[in-house]
């Protein structure tokens, strides 16, 4: 009596990503499922909370050492910020695409190439966070991770990333250590296929069930046997884990290549694959131990004369994976290997430039030539926000009682102390020295949030970007109406001047990069829109980093000069300065966009 035929596999349901490496082996990645994207995400949380605790604590200390409560309370909306906004980008871009919840539950962030994100990309994929989080909490992002067929989120879209499994190799070791028989004195395969996955699927898995189930089912499966090998021994488990080991030496050995017959469809070639892996499994555990060292720690943490063994082992292992593919290995192995040589491939393929010695490169001349490139977008934004405003302002002059009811209660009482306030010398909002530390970081922090969302309302067609473009313009047009009908308007606009060209050219560009990925997806051109909006996702990345900078600039100038006592002609000379560093600014990069074109004609040297 033979086997009966084992049931077919259920159905694989996981989702994969295929990439090929410059060796030409293809890599499977099995991408992480949202279960275990949503429980890194609150291991994340969790950290951040924990980290926004403690700086509560450390900018109080601070702030007491400095004799000072408003440092330290600037100190901690500053920092706070950066935490919020780039807990995620920074841990994935500088540590390889791992949070330390990501990390915990073994999922890592990569290109869609297969290659480790960069820095940008993280960025990118996590100022999308706040899309993705509409309706509260990650309502369109959940339910992309779970209908995408990459799992892709919003943020992953535009950046061009996937969430991926990241174990070496998850495939445990046989339960069974014991070392096989002599294949030499064995002799050829005695079973057939069928009889010997039979075996194969009972050493594998069948010592992991409960004492009982598993002697009952060795107790049936031996019985099978029974009339071949009458001299067996009485545990059946023994029994089939030794006729297994016995067999699997069989087909390792010379005998197990030439063997064909009834029963045994490609065992050539499986006595190949059987043969590889026994010579190689030593040196597939040891590339192993590498490869979760370069993971961890890099490839710094390896010697001079390591590097080049490592390379070699890795090249070695992505041969051992085409050849098991070849000669139609058992899943189990090609899984390991597929996990092995993934896991070199990132290491190896990773960019390890340290991308924040670029950070003057890309501030000062990448992100102004951008700017210079997208003024087609950037008059867009720039129209999109004036003509509402014009639009609110001649309103509210058209009909003043219109004020009591869209403008907040705040500016109404403003409006109304305006004129006691300028008759007594005052201006429309002065703070004290001593708080305008804190007047400055809530101004900056508050305005680049702002900017976040205006770019990432964009990938809802550009309809977002719009939107709060238009609403701000129209906020500022109609409470500049309402303080012109109070005889008020230079009052107000002498507290703007000073920080407003670069504050309101910074918006306007936010709005650019949030056009640019609305455009991606109504007019993508000649490109996939996925690719499209990839590519449009790494110039408006430039964009953000000139709208960081000129509201860095903008909220210290708002902060320190306009909230101050300084009369009209030195904010004017503020504002003139503004505009010709702007001006500047955008000169260099005018002259760094020259130079990439002037490079792109040119015919290669």
């Amino acid at each position: 009596m033979t086997p009966s035929p084992s049931s077919a596999p259920p159905p694989d349901l996981r989702q994969h990503l295929e990439v090929e490496t410059p060796e030409h082996v293809t890599l499977d990645y099995e991408i992480a499922g949202i279960g275990s994207r949503a429980l890194a995400a609150l291991v994340d949380t969790l950290i951040l909370v924990i980290g926004l605790l403690a700086l509560v604590a450390a900018t109080g200390v601070l702030g007491g050492v400095l004799g000072a409560d408003s440092w330290g309370e600037a100190l901690y909306l500053v920092a706070s910020f950066l935490l919020v906004w780039g807990y995620f980008a920074f841990f994935e871009g500088l540590r390889h695409g791992q949070t330390p919840g990501k990390r915990w539950l073994g999922i890592r962030v990569v290109r869609d190439t297969g290659h480790p994100i960069t820095l940008g990309a993280a960025i990118v994929r996590n100022l999308l966070r706040v899309a993705d989080f509409l309706p509260p909490p990650y309502l369109i992002g959940a339910i992309l991770v779970a209908v995408h067929p990459r799992g892709k989120r919003l943020g992953d879209l535009v950046a061009g990333t996937v969430v991926v499994r990241d174990h070496p190799a998850e495939t445990a070791a046989p339960l069974d250590q014991a070392p096989p028989p002599d294949s030499a004195e064995l002799g050829p395969p005695e079973l057939t296929d069928q009889e010997f996955r039979v075996l194969r699927e009972f050493a594998d898995r069948g010592l992991g069930l409960d004492r009982p189930v598993r002697e009952g089912l060795a107790g049936r499966i031996a019985a099978q046997f029974a009339a071949r090998y009458p001299n067996r021994p009485a545990d059946p488990t023994a029994f089939l884990l030794g006729l297994y080991r016995a067999e699997l030496a069989r087909r390792r050995s010379r005998f197990g290549i030439r063997t064909g017959g009834p029963g045994r469809t490609g065992g050539a070639a499986r006595g190949v694959a059987d043969r590889l892996v026994a010579r190689k499994q030593q040196r597939w555990e040891e590339f192993e131990r590498l490869a979760t060292r370069a993971a961890r720690r890099g490839l710094d943490s390896f010697a001079a004369e390591e590097l080049p063994d490592y390379a070699a082992r890795y090249r070695e292992v992505a041969a051992d994976l085409a050849r098991a593919r070849t000669y139609g290995a058992e899943p189990a192995v090609l899984a390991r290997l597929e996990r092995l040589v993934a896991a070199g491939h990132n290491t190896l393929y990773r960019d390890e430039r340290h991308e924040l010695r670029r950070i003057g490169g890309f501030l000062f001349r990448e992100c102004p030539a951008a700017v210079v490139e997208a003024r087609r977008y950037v008059l867009l934004a720039f129209l999109t926000f004036t003509l509402p405003a014009a639009g609110g302002f001649l309103l509210l002059r058209e009909r003043p009682a219109l004020a009591r009811e869209v403008l907040p209660e705040v500016m109404l009482e403003r409006a109304e102390a305006g004129r006691e306030r300028q008759a007594r010398g005052q201006g429309y909002y002065e703070t004290s020295p001593a708080e305008r530390p804190l007047a400055a970081s809530a101004i900056m922090t508050n305005n680049i949030g702002l900017a976040f969302n205006c770019f990432a309302g964009g990938i809802f067609f550009g309809v977002g970007s719009l939107v709060l473009l238009a609403y701000n313009g129209l906020a500022i047009g109609a409470v500049s109406g309402h303080f012109a009908n109070a005889g008020l308007l230079g009052y107000l606009w002498s507290f703007v001047i000073g920080h407003g060209v670069l504050e309101l050219f910074a918006i306007w560009v936010a709005g650019a990069a949030g056009f640019l990925l609305g455009r991606a997806l109504i007019a993508p051109g000649d490109l996939p829109r996925r690719e499209a909006l990839v590519l449009q996702g790494r110039v408006a990345l430039r964009l953000i980093g000139a709208v960081v900078l000129l509201l860095a600039v903008a909220g210290g100038v708002e902060g320190f000069v306009s909230t101050s006592t300084a009369p009209l002609p030195v904010r004017l000379a503020v504002s003139v300065g503004s505009l010709v560093l702007l001006l500047l600014y955008l000169g260099n990069g005018w002259l760094a966009a020259a130079g990439t074109r002037e490079a792109l004609r040119s015919p290669a040297g």
